[in-house]
């Protein structure tokens, strides 16, 4: 990134694996691995919660997890006991979790293609950058329609290439300054049923109107700095004390910021953005946290596995 802002390095690595580089899938990553992208997205209730606890804690000691300590997690962060017992037995069903019974106690173990699911989610949360660094100017056009009775491809469509980054300036077309996420695009496209009538391009802006007016007309960066502002308002001087729960909430909600943010070039964003403040506070108070939070599960898990 430029001066204007201090991110740790990193690409734009995908949650999802088996499909090209940041692919939006919704279906079976491997054998009995299911997850939907609404639960990645910080959307799923004690399951998405679920996600941001595996991979920030149990993802980096790689050891099983006594049921006693998602629930003790799940408690501080007000979720109930039945809504955690629920999530970790829908968890193991979608292959998730691996169960292992140690006399009276189960433990859970993560999977192998959970744990590299949220190995690559965690390098792209902590690669992660709210402006794009190093742009060369060029785009990524995706052309792409939907007939009008087809409203369940229209939403998938609109809905994954949102997720990917893409903004719509017009009806049935799609940009993005990532011109790398064209693997993507293609996987969306055929994820849809679309990619034979569909067209992709790359090219650089010649002349016209401006760029910044094409912006607001693809991505509601209102929306977005909404968003960055809410989570400036949560975590800038947090109530709670205990870094275990202010570690699980502010990766939480990092996680969706991700996802409603296509991380646009520094000249395209208006002057100040609001996203940089933002990432170097996630950077900063996630690291204030992190060891102490990780003492904490290891303390919780440790009895019983």
């Amino acid at each position: 990134m430029s001066s204007d802002g201090r991110f740790p390095a990193g690409g734009d690595v995908s949650e999802h694996h088996g499909e090209p580089p940041g692919a939006a899938s919704e279906e079976v990553l491997a054998p009995r691995f299911v997850i939907s992208r609404r639960y990645a997205a910080n959307s799923g209730g004690a399951r998405g919660l679920l996600i941001t606890v595996l991979g920030e804690f149990a993802r980096p000691t790689g050891q099983p997890t006594p049921t006693s300590a998602f629930i003790d997690v799940f408690g501080r962060l007000g979720i109930q006991e039945k809504a955690c017992r629920q999530a970790l037995a829908r968890a193991a069903a979608d292959g998730w979790l691996v169960p292992i019974r140690r006399g009276r106690q189960t433990c859970w173990q993560l999977s192998p293609p959970c744990l590299q699911f949220l190995t690559l989610g965690a390098q792209r949360i902590y690669g992660f950058a709210p402006v794009q660094r190093d742009w060369d100017r060029r785009w990524l056009l995706v052309l792409a329609r939907a007939g009008e009775s087809n409203r369940s491809v229209r939403h998938l469509l609109r809905t994954r290439l949102r997720w990917a980054g893409f903004g719509s300036p017009a009806p049935a077309t799609w940009i993005s300054p990532h011109v790398d996420r064209v693997g993507e695009a293609e996987f969306i496209l055929r994820e849809a049923g679309v990619h034979g009538d569909a067209q992709i391009f790359s090219g650089e802006y010649l002349a016209g109107g401006d760029l910044p007016g094409l912006v607001r007309q693809a991505w509601d960066l209102e929306e977005i700095a909404q968003g960055y502002q809410g989570f400036l308002e949560e975590f800038t001087d947090p109530a709670a004390d205990d870094p275990l729960v202010c570690l699980t909430r502010i990766v939480h909600s990092w996680r969706r910021l991700m996802l409603l943010d296509p991380t646009l070039p520094h000249e395209l964003l208006p002057a100040g953005w609001i996203g940089v403040p933002a990432g170097n506070l996630f950077v900063e108070q996630q690291a204030g946290w992190r060891r102490a939070a990780l003492r904490e599960w290891e303390r919780l898990s440790v009895p019983g596995c």
